[in-house]
């Protein structure tokens, strides 16, 4: 095998994405050959090299896993919670060591990708790759289509403008108050889909990720996962390179 970059090797390995990588090695905690090192420019052999995080020599995974779950509320997509709060790996019982691609609120349920593949995670996460998520939202009133029109322009959240998003109106409940709206954006801003619709004035009551790309969980119950098949995980890829 030829040389590599230190956080290719690592996220390859499956200790976080390419780009928490990084991070690792600025602070300081990778070390190659026992020595600390922290240029992201480091390049290692990984049949020579040895590799260590915590005080564990880290190796390359010979079977990589891509997993979909639908995330129930109440479940953290980090790994350690300084809180002790339950997470999402929990949920999910493999011998691999995976990570969630990208986050999900702790009150957001929906789905969520897991995998050891760090390539994999860069792709689904980097912004140029613009992948859509589907979520379906519930809000407080009755949305007006000049509202869903402000959305699909674009509202200001943070001090910055979203960029256009397809909404579709699922149902407005007069009795309740309440509507019901099919959000796709390809942004994943904090909390993006919340402020957006307090941009509109309307609190979110609940809020549901569908889709991401064209996985979906409809027919996974809350809490439930499976792996993807090959074909779905070529087609991200070929989609995204």
């Amino acid at each position: 095998m030829e040389e590599m970059r230190l956080q290719k090797y690592l996220a390859q390995a499956g200790i976080a994405s390419r780009r928490k990588a990084e991070e690792l090695i600025k602070q300081g905690k990778i070390k190659v050959n026992h020595q600390i090192v922290t240029e992201l420019g480091t390049k290692i052999h990984p049949n020579k090299d040895i590799i260590e995080y915590q005080g564990k020599t880290i190796t390359l995974l010979d079977e990589k896993v891509y997993i979909l779950l639908n995330k129930p509320i109440g479940y953290v997509t980090t790994a350690k919670d300084q809180f002790n709060r339950d997470s999402v790996l929990d949920l999910v019982k493999v011998k691999q060591r995976i990570v969630p691609v990208g986050r999900l609120d702790m009150d957001t349920s929906g789905a969520l990708l897991l995998t050891n593949d760090g390539d994999f995670v860069y792709k689904i996460t980097h912004p140029k790759h613009e992948i859509e998520k589907t979520y379906t939202v519930t809000i407080k009133g009755e949305v007006l289509k000049e509202e869903v029109q402000q959305l699909e322009k674009g509202v200001k959240i943070d001090n910055y403008i979203t960029k256009p998003a397809r909404v579709k109106i699922l149902k407005i409940d007069q009795e309740k108050k309440q509507s019901r709206l099919e959000i796709t954006i390809h942004e994943g801003k904090n909390r993006q889909i919340r402020k957006m619709c307090e941009a509109i004035n309307h609190k979110v009551l609940a809020l549901h990720r569908s889709k991401i790309g064209g996985l979906g969980v409809k027919d996974l119950a809350l809490g439930k996962w499976r792996y993807l098949s090959i074909k779905e995980v070529e087609d991200i890829k070929n989609i995204y390179n």
